[in-house]
């Protein structure tokens, strides 16, 4: 019997046959051979074929790591900047009913609260991916300093940045008093609302998911590239901070108020390479101005 999926056996003491054959028509084993088994079977299923290796992942090269950069900050940049864009033309031409917190369940001020926080994870949806591929190239969390954070370590340091930033703008707002009392279209504010007092809740929530992604994407994932491509670290605090304030232009001129936090959060990743003190600075910084807001 010869069939796909069976191999034929020799008894003890015969030779071994080449892989694959079976016995012709007429065939007769040598009557040198020793006498078979009474019981012994020829015809036995074939054993399976071991699995093909698995293809082995070479290290990204040069090429590879500058588009892989270039993806991950398109995919990042690209839906922000076009909203910005869109906020800025809309309160240039005058449009009223833009605020910090769209409506979108009218009518149900809780339920508009919990669903906009839901959807503004959105914002973060290429962080996990940046994650990851930092991850396969040696730079996973704790690499990063995206761990627990310390009081020593990330949330004193990022109390500083948040100041820091404060500080800043109000020292650079002074020149700018005259515009901004007569040309407030320059620098425009997007209002929060009339919303009750617990959307602070929202606010906090959104100054978090705003925090973890700006920081994650260009300050820990793009400043590590950039390293590993051998650019200045001057060029590259240039970079990162042009791609930062690209996603602010709804704010006309007052993007430049942006700048300095901006240039201090960039500054910390790269002198400490704790992720978690720009995250932290950041998350504070927009969380003290939407209370605020949201309370007055």
């Amino acid at each position: 019997m010869s069939a796909p999926g069976w191999v034929w056996r020799a008894p003890p003491g015969w030779p071994q046959p080449p892989p694959g054959w079976a016995p012709p028509a007429g065939w007769r084993p040598s009557p040198e051979w020793p006498e078979p088994p009474a019981d012994w079977v020829y015809w036995v299923p074939a054993p399976a074929e071991p699995p093909p290796p698995p293809i082995r992942i070479e290290e990204p090269s040069r090429h590879g790591l500058v588009l892989e950069t270039w993806f991950v900050e398109l995919a990042f940049l690209v839906p922000g900047v076009l909203a910005a864009v869109d906020v800025l033309v809309a309160r240039v031409g005058g449009s009223g009913d833009i605020t910090r917190f769209p409506t979108i369940v009218s009518g149900h001020p809780l339920a508009n609260l919990i669903v906009g926080i839901i959807s503004y994870f959105e914002v973060a949806a290429v962080v996990p991916l940046a994650l990851l591929l930092l991850s396969r190239t040696g730079q996973g969390p704790a690499v990063m300093g995206l761990t627990r954070p310390r009081w020593v370590r990330d949330v004193w340091p990022g109390l500083g940045l948040a100041a820091a930033g404060y500080g800043a703008v109000l020292v650079i707002a002074i020149p700018f008093a005259p515009l901004l009392a007569h040309h407030k279209t320059l620098f425009n504010q997007i209002p929060t609302g009339h919303v009750p007092k617990y959307y602070v809740i929202y606010g906090i929530a959104i100054a978090a998911i705003t925090a973890v992604t700006e920081e994650t994407l260009v300050s820990g994932y793009l400043l590590t590239r950039l390293d590993q491509l051998g650019w200045d670290p001057k060029w590259a605090l240039v970079l990162s901070l042009t791609l930062r304030t690209s996603y602010h232009v709804y704010y006309g001129l007052g993007f430049l108020l942006t700048i300095p936090l901006g240039y201090f959060l960039t500054r910390s990743f790269q002198k400490h390479r704790r992720l978690m003190r720009p995250i932290i600075g950041h998350f504070l910084y927009d969380a003290v101005l939407i209370t605020i807001s949201i309370l007055a």
